[in-house]
């Protein structure tokens, strides 16, 4: 993909995305406007499907939607409440400590500085970066396996870890899609650009793509 196409693809998939559901994580940040949920719904996010992230955090939220109303909680609790999400019992006593230090050292409060979120235990670059963007509304780039995969693909950028994909995305695309690029690539990505076997045949933006590393396609 050449640099210039960048604002095309865009686009092109700010139309697509509108007919599908928002990535739950998203949708809480839209709904809640809620910096606190945004943190909690994507801890629980990882390695889960949005389904279960969603009815997770729903059932979390109705008994405790403070930092001071989960440290109230016994990880026990938490667990329960949690299940089926992926690593539960990790997340639960994550959460725990997450909002302990949240009340303790932020009164309460998410932090909304980048090295802060990231000091947070169980809070990596991707959680902390969706929870700037989403969240506060703040510049940040997320970089989840479906930002990582499509861009690669795309052949916009050539890396091997969401990392470095994340630092050369800050280099290259133009800031004023940074906040929307995960939650439009993510959409993209679950329904087509799958991991493996894309649906090229379906893709509005098939022109574009350099089909890096695709060895299979519908």
């Amino acid at each position: 993909m050449k640099d210039e196409d960048i604002h095309r693809v865009i686009a092109i998939l700010r139309e697509k995305t509108k007919r599908w559901n928002l990535p739950v994580v998203t949708e809480v940040a839209v709904k809640t406007k809620n910096p606190f949920k945004v943190l909690i719904s994507c801890m629980l996010s990882l390695r889960t499907k949005d389904e279960v992230t969603k009815k997770a955090s729903e059932r979390l939220f109705r008994i405790a939607d403070d930092a001071e109303r989960m440290i109230k909680l016994p990880v026990g609790k938490i667990e329960e409440v949690i299940y089926p999400v992926g690593f539960y019992r990790n997340k639960a006593k994550a959460i725990k400590k997450v909002c302990q230090i949240i009340v303790k050292k932020y009164k309460g409060k998410v932090p909304s500085d980048l090295d802060e979120l990231l000091s947070l235990p169980g809070v990596g670059r991707k959680t902390a970066n969706l929870v700037l963007t989403v969240g506060f509304g703040k510049a940040g780039i997320c970089v989840d396996t479906h930002v990582h995969r499509i861009t690669n693909r795309w052949g916009y950028v050539k890396t091997k870890t969401p990392e470095q994909t994340e630092f050369a995305l800050r280099e290259k695309l133009p800031r004023t899609y940074w906040i929307e690029f995960n939650s439009l690539l993510v959409n993209f990505g679950q329904r087509i650009c799958r991991p493996v076997s894309p649906f090229c045949s379906r893709c509005c933006i098939e022109i574009f793509c350099e089909k890096v590393g695709v060895k299979k396609r519908r």
